[in-house]
């Protein structure tokens, strides 16, 4: 699935072509001090490696999002993530600080949990949330996620919210 849309968003696969408008995105402190912090252009270019193998290896992945008239929005997806030593598969989002506050992350939230257990047939989604970001915590209550633990990541106070079929 290269191209989905939602009532307000149209998404995209990761190709290199977005590398620019993922620096812009992650050298925002306030967007990535949720994400692990402020990340180089160098990394952000090794990320969208990452990123795009992901979708080689397992025909899903990342998108970038555009609001409807082309403008870039930020970045979604599902994917694969080792957390407490087990291969879980998270939905991601991150967007623009621009259009924070306007209930895209619960559209694209909702979008991802119905392809990755309705058309991808995933059995459960997780999403991994930092501990005091509450606002992706309701995000993830939106899309009917229960929280199931708190742990850490990457030295990081967290908590796991899943659903599954």
């Amino acid at each position: 699935m290269n191209h989905f849309g939602t009532n307000r968003l149209t998404a995209e696969r990761l190709n290199e072509d977005h590398l620019a408008d993922l620096v812009a995105l992650h050298l925002d402190p306030e967007v990535s001090r949720y994400l692990g912090g402020v990340r180089s252009p160098e990394i952000t270019k090794t990320y969208l490696g990452v990123n795009m193998a992901h979708w080689d290896q397992h025909g899903f992945g990342l998108w970038v999002l555009r609001t409807k008239d082309g403008a870039f929005a930020g970045r979604a997806g599902i994917r694969h993530i080792l957390v407490d030593g087990v291969d879980e598969i998270e939905i991601a989002y991150t967007f623009k600080r621009s259009l924070w506050g306007q209930g895209l992350a619960s559209e694209i939230a909702i979008a991802l949990t119905e392809i990755g257990l309705s058309e991808l047939k995933l059995p459960s989604l997780i999403g991994l949330v930092f501990v005091e970001h509450g606002a992706s915590r309701r995000v993830l209550e939106k899309a009917n996620h229960i929280l199931e633990k708190s742990t850490t990541h990457h030295g990081e106070d967290v908590v796991i919210y899943r659903i599954k079929q």
